[in-house]
């Protein structure tokens, strides 16, 4: 199994095989793949590569991380494992419950005093 490596802060017009050209002379690349918007297409400026061994990945990071490369600095470290699913669309959620959280507090002081006011 290869050694997961996380790419950041690429220029947009970085593609997945401009990233494996780019990771290629540290050792055998498995894998790349520019990380794109769902809905627009475009580039979020990071990707992943695996590199076939934790030396190759090792050297990658040492090459690579801080260097720049289209004007911007890379950074260049090992990938973290990936979370499940469940923040993205809790990421989701979240916002779609924001507005409901809002109404819900506005809510519950309303419906708080107008219990209050059904008691007495």
């Amino acid at each position: 199994m290869g050694k997961k490596l996380y790419v950041g802060n690429l220029s947009y017009d970085v593609s997945s095989s401009d990233l494996e050209k780019l990771l290629a002379e540290y050792g055998t690349v498995q894998s790349a793949e520019v990380i794109s918007d769902r809905t627009t297409g475009r580039s979020k400026g990071f990707g992943f590569v695996e590199m076939s061994s934790e030396e190759e990945a090792q050297a990658a990071i040492a090459a690579l991380n801080g260097q720049q490369h289209e004007g911007r600095a890379l950074t260049v470290n090992e990938a973290r494992p990936r979370e499940p699913r469940t923040g993205g669309f809790g990421g989701g959620g979240g916002r779609g419950g924001r507005p409901g959280d809002r109404g819900g507090r506005g809510g519950s002081s309303r419906g708080s005093y107008g219990g209050g006011r059904d008691r007495y």
